[in-house]
């Protein structure tokens, strides 16, 4: 319900602006602040990005109501089953509008969407997205879809529709938000299931390429927050000589295509799978597991990239904290057959994957459980206290000679 706006009749101090359009003889929608034209221009601008994703079974060509897609390959299937997902990207946005640099989000939309699915096994088959901005700017809007576009590529679906909202009004011209949507098939009979774990199976671990897409309302809090662009775009080495932003925008890692691959040689290894994101390996993991197992992971089993440690050490996680927070290293865990392990494993690392056997399914009650949990971060003492808060520097102090994170200096 609209909130009535009271005016008192003797005074007009009160009272709301007179609107812009008053005394126009007409009111456009381009004076409302939406350009058709530019509208016109981003769709031309994308056309040749989004036609390098299209499969033959794409029908038809973007611009039209709604994107046609042939399902005569289902016609192979015993029990085809359509397996969707939706997702978006988060508050790693704000980090790109501070790079300006907007393609990697594009991947991660797509990643997030196509790794849930690919978790019952599915192959992605198409691929929709939804950009809401404030002022709509084609060259702006095209960065985005090529990131689209090349999240597609990487897992082998069609990007065959989509919708591009200008927000004038709602949204500050430069904010923007992404969400996704995609659509895959299984046959029901090759379909994963966490009924089909069985005890003694073996956790394989793909590594992931950061923090991927979740979790940043944290990092950010911890590692941008009242920093200068100097201090997020400098060099660390802590963070292998990259900046804290780069890395923070590593794009999430997609795994389909290798997966997908290791079902099709390895039929019925993989008894389930479980894509590691928001609520990490503590509430992902038992997601793939039956009420009656555990997964034992044993911590300490696998590495994670410099800028994973460095993000938890700035928000001074414990490691039960951490491990039910971030990715923490392992963006996808698949348990698989313990006579097929070895196998799955050396086919994954054939296909540039890097994999960590960290753990096995053990008689519980569908949880997560972790052996050695102090090994998570052994760089740090396993006795140590939680570290007191750091001393925010002044502001008016800061040189563009010297800006350190935390413990740097004392690492040094």
């Amino acid at each position: 319900m609209t909130d009535r706006i009271m005016v008192s009749p003797g005074s007009a101090e009160d009272a709301p602006a007179m609107p812009s359009w008053v005394g126009e003889d007409t009111v456009t929608y381009a004076q409302a602040g939406v350009d058709t034209a530019e509208g016109a221009r981003a769709v031309d601008a994308i056309k040749e990005s989004v036609h390098s994703t299209y499969r033959p079974e794409v029908v038809g060509d973007i611009g039209g109501f709604g994107g046609l897609f042939s399902l005569a390959a289902a016609k192979d299937m015993e029990d085809p089953l359509l397996v969707s997902g939706t997702d978006g990207v988060g508050t790693k946005l704000q980090l790109a509008k501070i790079a300006g640099k907007h393609d990697t989000v594009g991947i991660d939309l797509v990643a997030m969407c196509v790794n849930d699915i690919l978790a019952t096994g599915a192959e992605p088959l198409f691929f929709l997205d939804y950009i809401a901005i404030g002022k709509l700017k084609s060259e702006a809007v095209a960065e985005i879809v090529n990131g689209i576009a090349e999240g597609c590529k990487q897992a082998g679906c069609a990007l065959i529709g989509g919708e591009m909202a200008e927000h004038p009004g709602v949204m500050d011209p430069d904010e923007y938000d992404l969400s996704g949507f995609a659509v895959g098939i299984v046959d029901r009979a090759a379909m994963l299931d966490p009924a089909q774990v069985e005890e003694g199976d073996v956790l394989l671990g793909l590594a992931s390429s950061g923090l991927h897409s979740n979790g940043y309302s944290l990092a950010r809090k911890v590692c941008t927050e009242g920093r200068t662009h100097y201090e997020v775009t400098l060099p660390r080495p802590s963070l292998g000589g990259r900046s804290v932003l780069d890395a923070l925008l590593q794009p999430t890692r997609i795994y389909v295509k290798q997966v997908r691959a290791v079902l099709e040689q390895h039929p019925g290894a993989v008894h389930a799978l479980a894509h590691i994101t928001g609520g990490g390996i503590t509430e992902n993991l038992n997601r793939a597991l039956p009420k009656h197992l555990d997964a034992r992971v044993e911590v300490g089993s696998w590495e994670m990239e410099p800028i994973i440690p460095f993000v938890c050490a700035a928000a001074r996680l414990t490691e039960g904290d951490a491990l039910k927070t971030f990715n923490m290293g392992l963006g996808m865990i698949l348990i698989v057959k313990p006579e097929a392990a070895d196998a799955v494993k050396a086919s994954l690392e054939a296909q540039g994957e890097t994999v960590y056997r960290v753990g096995t399914v053990v008689k519980g009650s569908g949880e997560v459980s972790y052996v050695n949990e102090e090994d998570l971060f052994p760089e740090l003492p396993s006795d140590r206290e939680v570290p007191p808060a750091p001393v925010v520097p002044d502001p008016a102090n800061r040189t563009t000679e010297r800006d350190t994170f935390y413990d740097e200096e004392a690492d040094e």
